[in-house]
């Protein structure tokens, strides 16, 4: 039995031994909620850091080297700061909306990170729908940008959302085709089972050259639908000032920018999932070693992370129609040529099978 189901049964035996069925399972449920506000919280704030690594190595910069050793406390300072803000807003905005705006977005995340297989005992939510559950929640956030900037009173957070919407729902077509791509190679929308289909090699090898079509249009769409340079026209400083959060401060506005960055780990963790294994090593000794799945997902994870950084500080902001124009003309008719191939290579195995 591995470290982390040891520990899980012994307070699960130990809460249930002390208190009514019911109290403790609701106690569990707020000890694993915790523990996922806990990730969600240094997750968002190392990303911030790598981020502005990488944007200072890709700029020739130094980058945060002040507070703390290297900087590294640099993102608890600027968190420390916007925790004490003072919570602006306008006359005019409809209050209860905007106040309601930045739940919606941060909720939506915390909800598809427990979906994500860590490690094979790391996993708060397996259900054997679980590909269709991560593109339904992920497709609420868009609901908190078009809520705050119409909420805001505020002509740029007005464009910026409406730009949200567009953006969102072009986008979503593709990240749901090429994941769709990958089911019909693995016949499971259950996370836990495509993870154990790779046991005998990653599915961006089994899926041959649809697979990695398909992961190439999911990386540059799910970029797209983080709002993310060079797809970040819904927050445009040069034209919208902060675009669907342009009135918002503090800890709300905290809650916005910690969202984009989580939903880019959640982006490269599906990718890491479905494409390359998530906690299995390249090795085959993952579960011989406590822990190592975890470091084995985390690493593939980051280097994604780093690839979409990559992507943000190499090419220049799209127009709006150069952005309709690649995901209707090109990723989406190229996402359903993908499937009718993959479609015809599953078939084939089939019925040599058979």
């Amino acid at each position: 039995m591995s470290i982390a189901l040891s520990i899980t049964k012994t307070i699960h035996d130990w809460l249930f031994g002390i208190m009514p069925e019911t109290t403790a399972s609701i106690v569990e449920m707020i000890l694993i909620a915790l523990v996922y506000l806990t990730v969600f919280a240094v997750a968002g704030l190392f990303l911030v850091l790598m981020e502005r690594r990488v944007a200072a190595w890709f700029q020739l910069r130094i980058g945060p080297n002040r507070v703390g050793f290297q900087g590294l406390l640099q993102t608890m300072a600027d968190a420390l700061k916007l925790v004490s803000k003072e919570l602006t807003g306008t006359d005019r905005a409809d209050k209860f909306l905007y106040n309601l705006a930045p739940y919606f977005v941060i909720i939506s995340a915390l909800m598809a990170l427990g979906l994500i297989p860590f490690t094979k005992d790391f996993q708060a939510f397996d259900i054997n729908i679980g590909i269709f559950f991560l593109i339904a929640i992920s497709s609420i956030g868009v609901i908190g940008i078009l809520l705050g900037g119409w909420a805001s009173n505020n002509k740029f957070a007005l464009i910026g959302a409406m730009r949200s919407g567009v953006q969102t729902i072009s986008y979503e077509l593709s990240v749901g085709l090429s994941l769709l791509t990958m089911i019909l190679l693995t016949g499971s929308l259950q996370l836990s089972e495509i993870v154990e289909v790779q046991k005998s090699g990653w599915l961006i090898v089994q899926g041959h050259v649809p697979a990695i079509i398909a992961f190439m249009i999911f990386m540059i769409a799910g970029t797209a639908e983080t709002n993310r340079a060079p797809f970040d026209m819904v927050e445009a400083e040069s034209e919208l000032g902060a675009g669907f959060h342009t009135e918002y401060s503090g800890m709300k506005f905290a809650y916005f920018f910690l969202a984009e960055f989580i939903n880019m780990f959640l982006i490269a963790a599906i990718a890491t999932t479905v494409f390359f294994g998530a906690w299995l090593s390249p090795f085959g000794i993952t579960e011989s070693i406590p822990w190592l799945g975890l470091f084995w997902f985390l690493s593939k994870t980051l280097v994604l992370v780093f690839l979409m950084m990559w992507f943000r500080w190499t090419f220049p902001r799209l127009r709006v129609d150069q952005l309709l124009t690649l995901e209707w003309k090109y990723l989406l008719p190229m996402n359903l040529v993908n499937i009718l191939i993959m479609a015809l290579i599953v078939w084939q195995k089939l019925t040599i099978q058979i």
